[in-house]
This record gives C-alpha cells, structure tokens and sequence, in this order.
C-alpha cells in the first residue's frame, strides 16, 4: 500500500489493510488450486498453463494500472522501488528455484498457501525453504562475491531495450496474448481436448487484449495530468488579471508581524536563492517541485493564506496558479521580488527634515517591522519551518 502512505492510510491503519489483503491474496491463491502440486507444476508438463496466465494477467494489469494512474497523477513513478539487479544471483537463484519448483512442486508463496491449509507436502516444502534461508546465510561469506557480482543496479527493461515505457507495456500486452494463444495449443494437444473450444478462448483473450490496448492508447496520446495543468496555467497566465491578488511588501511585513501563524510565505526559488537570503518564515518550495505530493498539505492548509514571491514576477504568478490549481481560496502575490523586500527593510534610508508626513510614517513603520521580524525570526527559530511528511520508496517483492 506504499503509494497510499502517509497522505491517504496511516501507517497504523496501513498493517490492518496488508493483513486483509494477505488473507485475500491467500484465500484466492488456494480457490485457484495453487496449494495443488499438480496444478503447479502442470507448466512444466504441458498440461496446464495456469500459473503462467496467472503471473503474465498479473504483471500485465499491474503495469497498465501503474502507468493510467501515473498519467492521472494519482502516483508518482519515482517513488516505486526498483529491485537492484545482480545477474549471476538472478541466474543461479532462479535456476535453484526452478529446479525446487519442478521437485518440490510449490513456489515459496504456494508452499506457505498449501501449508496454512495443512497440507504435509506444503509444511515439508516451508521446512526446506528455511533450511535453505539458513544454509545461505552460514554461507553468505563464501559466497558474497558471487552473489554481488555483476551489479547492474535498479535497470527496467524499457530501458534495456531503449524503448519508452509505452512501448514496452504494448510489446509485453501482444507477447502476453501470443503466450496464453499458444500455451492453450499446448494444452489442447496434451489433453487430447477438440480444438473449437479454442476459437472461445481466442475471442475470450482477444477483448481483454483489446481493453488493455485501449488504455494504452489513451495513456500514449491524451496528455498527462501534469501537461494539462502546465497548458491551463500558461494559458492563464496570458488572459488572467493578477492584480487583485497582488499585495505591496508593507501589507506582507505587516502580516508577518502580527499574523505569522496565520500565514505561509512561499519562496518559489531554487535551494541556493533561498538559502542565500529568504523573507522570515519562509518556507522553500522551488517552483518546479509545486506539484510534488509532499507540499500539498503545506499549501492546501484551510486556515492559513498563503503568499509567494521570488525574484521572477512572472515565476510568482506561475506559483500562485498552481495553488489555485488546488482549489485553494486565499493566494496572494508578493508584487516585489525578494530583493527589494530586503532593501525596503534591510536598507532604510532616514527621512530628510524638509520629509512628508507620509514619508515619515513610512519609514517609522519599516524600522518598527524590520525589528519585530527580526526578533520574532530569532525567537522562533526552531519553529519557523513546517514538518514536512517525508515520501520513501517502499521496498518489498515476491
């Protein structure tokens, strides 16, 4: 359930929801015969495919919904962990696993399904398997270098292949089709069974092909939730008036001062800007990141305003669409960059004596802000950043 944790289950919550889908996961495993050795090793005799449609249905839907939701932006492909690849350890291992499986009948997943059912095969096959786990870890000194030997990292096949992640899924949905059409002659001419209930399958994999095609096509040719949102907001940014949301330097100090816990001031620079000099409070989201899961909850807060600036007006204005984009009522655009922010306060210039009134009142209250923000800053210095809920790779696998 990684992608959904933190944002929409609790981590509490989230290993109620992996015990239920494990209880699932095994239920069906069993209704589908897969605690049978038979029907296991079934593959490797010709008689019956259905471990093999199983997996490939399996990897194929996975893959399709992976990409629809990527594309909608409801998951972020980044955050997926990859299983590094070490080639002689995925060879050898899956030549041992193999040969396990053909003797012993069960794959470490079925065996565990076999066993909770009580089945003496299953809890001998569970038995092995531990001594195995066992054996390679007394072991593991002696056989480390092989087992780390050519480390290839987190490598996909799309990119083995040179190939975009859409092709890829097209290549492995048609080889999919062709494996389950020829798999079932197989099993046709092993099991003597008369070749018209074929012509039944052909139609059976032709539409769930054609589906799997059709989300594909959509996924390749209609823009992506991040492309539609970047096309509104630059065409927004030509038609819209922005002066309503436009607020002088003078109204954001003042806020600062009296309302910084009502507020989120927005830096929409790079790292390096903010660090160099940012405005007290801020908090750092670079312009290109606005859209990232991690910074929703900051900008998307119902009880305060938020208030962006940066040293592009326009960057500024680019920042302030894309909270709108979120349905955020109060957004408000600094309408200095943060350079004349600090020399407004930083850089105070004492009225002549021949000064307006206007002028002095002017001045008066800039010293007066620039020392509330100052102590206010140092009073709260380890409070003025928000905490921010930090996306990790989950990692895991069969």
């Amino acid at each position: 359930m990684g992608p959904l944790v933190p944002f929409i289950l609790s981590n509490e919550f989230n290993l109620i929801v992996a015990l239920i889908a494990g209880i699932g996961f095994g239920f069906i495993l069993e209704q589908a015969g897969f605690s049978s050795t038979k029907k296991l090793v079934g593959l490797f005799y010709g008689y019956d495919f259905t471990v093999l449609k199983v997996f490939f249905t399996a990897g194929v839907t996975a893959m399709i919904g992976v990409l629809l939701f990527a594309h909608w932006g409801i998951l972020d492909l980044s955050l997926i962990y990859i299983n590094p690849t070490f080639l002689w350890s995925a060879l050898i291992g899956g030549a041992i696993m193999g040969v396990g499986f053909i003797i012993g009948g069960f794959c470490p997943g079925t065996s565990v399904c076999a066993a909770a059912i009580g089945k003496l095969d299953g809890l001998a096959f569970v038995f092995g398997s531990g001594l195995g786990v066992l054996a390679f870890a007394e072991g593991y000194p002696m056989l480390e270098k092989i087992y780390l030997a050519e480390a290839w990292g987190p490598v996909l096949m799309s990119e083995m292949l040179g190939m975009s992640k859409i092709l890829f899924a097209f290549l492995l949905t048609a080889v999919a089709f062709a494996a389950f059409y020829f798999t079932r002659l197989i099993e046709n001419r092993v099991n003597n069974i008369h070749p018209k209930l074929l012509k039944e399958r052909v139609v059976l994999y032709s539409s769930a092909v054609g589906i799997a095609f059709a989300i594909l096509i959509f996924v390749a040719f209609v823009p992506d939730s991040k492309s539609r949102i970047e096309t509104r907001i630059n065409k927004e940014l030509k038609l819209n008036d922005f002066t309503s949301a436009e607020i002088p330097a003078d109204k954001l100090a003042s806020e600062i001062v009296n309302n910084y816990y009502k507020i989120n001031v927005i830096d929409v620079r790079s790292q390096e800007e903010f660090k160099a000099y940012h405005l007290p409070f801020a908090i750092n989201i670079p312009i290109e990141k606005m859209n990232e899961r991690e910074w929703k909850k900051i900008l998307d807060q119902k009880h305060k305003v938020n208030y962006f600036y940066s040293d592009d007006h326009e960057m500024t204005k680019k920042a302030y669409l894309y909270a709108e984009t979120m349905k955020k009522p109060e957004n408000y655009i600094l309408t200095e960059s943060s350079s004349d922010f600090r020399k407004i306060f930083s850089d105070l210039v004492v009225p002549t004596p021949n000064a307006s009134k206007k002028e002095i009142n002017v001045y008066n209250f800039r010293k007066k802000a620039a020392t509330d923000m100052a102590a206010l800053v140092e009073a709260l210095k380890n409070s003025n950043q928000p905490v921010v809920a930090k996306t990790l790779k989950v990692k895991g696998g069969c």
